[in-house]
């Protein structure tokens, strides 16, 4: 692991990104993994707040920069959230038909007891930022902004050599319950942060035979 150096202003002309960044900007992207096998190592505070920095470059619609990490360190917290998770995966394993409900169930699809960084990503949905540039006709876009800050800080962890595991299968409003979040704050991701127990090559869904990457993305000509 490198150590993360604090961000410096921006040059007065853009850089030039030479091959070797080229090159290690792709092994970046096809190593990015959601990940969901933790060891309990805790992470640096100073690398989460650097993370955080990063996460925080991300572009957004007008600006509005509406993302809002809760870092949630309350076991009683995390318990109930963990609750809420069994709840919603049985569930959804049920809702599998008969014949894929033990590939189901042999999944590991979080590390909410094992990451030791925990965080729930919300969507400021009142805030002035950006006087709601771009927002009226598609105000969804204000949630794709929290998003791609949530992508920049997955890329940024894993140049640390952390993992990130998105967890989605939870309620919403059991998680701003929770949480005790302002009114206006829509949830969007649940984080597990961490050091991964092992590095895969290929994603986890595949190894297990969940599902395959396509070979390439579906692009449609008008």
């Amino acid at each position: 692991m490198s150590q993360l150096l604090p961000l410096a202003p921006p040059a007065a002309s853009p850089p030039s990104f030479a091959g070797a960044f080229q090159a290690d900007l792709d092994t970046l992207l096809t190593w990015r993994r959601d990940v969901r096998r933790f060891r309990t190592d805790p992470v640096p505070e100073p690398l989460v707040e650097a993370l955080l920095a990063r996460a925080h470059l991300a572009p957004s619609v007008g600006n509005s920069q509406p993302w809002r990490f809760v870092r949630v360190r309350s076991p009683e917290r995390i318990e109930a959230v963990a609750a809420d998770f069994a709840a919603c995966n049985a569930r959804a394993q049920n809702a599998q038909p008969p014949e894929r409900q033990a590939a189901y169930a042999a999944l590991k699809v979080e590390g909410l007891r094992e990451a030791p960084v925990q965080m729930a990503v919300f969507c400021d949905d009142t805030t002035a930022q950006g006087h709601g540039l771009g927002q009226a006709t598609m105000p969804e876009t204000r949630a794709y902004s929290v998003v791609l800050a949530i992508h920049t800080l997955w890329l940024a962890a894993r140049a640390q050599g952390l993992g990130v595991g998105w967890v989605s299968i939870l309620s919403p409003e059991v998680v701003t319950r929770s949480l005790e979040v302002p009114a206006g704050w829509r949830f969007i991701a649940w984080l597990c942060i961490g050091w991964p127990e092992q590095a895969l090559g290929i994603p986890e869904l595949e190894t297990a035979g969940w599902q395959d990457r396509a070979e390439r993305p579906v692009v449609v000509e008008r």
